[in-house]
């Protein structure tokens, strides 16, 4: 297994997918589904403009998970790195080349 420690650069693509839904793919879960196309880009856009990553809550600085309010729910977001295949952990999250990155954003109650 190989260790990365390209924090900065996985961090930097995580926040483009986040900002940008571009460079991965968006899995919104069925609770965030139900509430309608308006909240639900209220949701994406808070997720696009969260900023309070902090060493408690992004101890590895990789920006890959938030818990924010948006739209009168409480909402979490995860970005996980998959190999091409999606099938396992990307080797090397810092290359886009060998990684696919999805985010997952859901209500609270959902997880």
């Amino acid at each position: 297994m190989t260790v990365i420690t390209d924090a900065g650069r996985i961090a930097a693509l995580n926040d483009i997918l986040r900002r940008s839904l571009t460079g991965g793919t968006l899995v919104p879960t069925a609770g965030v589904v139900t509430l309608g196309r308006e909240r639900q880009q209220l949701i994406l856009d808070a997720v696009g403009a969260f900023v309070a990553f902090t060493p408690d809550n992004d101890p590895y600085g990789e920006h890959d998970f938030g818990a924010l309010e948006a739209a009168g729910e409480r909402v979490f977001f995860k970005i996980d790195c998959y190999d091409r295949t999606g099938r396992y952990a990307s080797p090397d999250p810092a290359d886009t080349s060998v990684t696919r990155r999805v985010l997952t954003v859901m209500l609270a109650g959902e997880y």
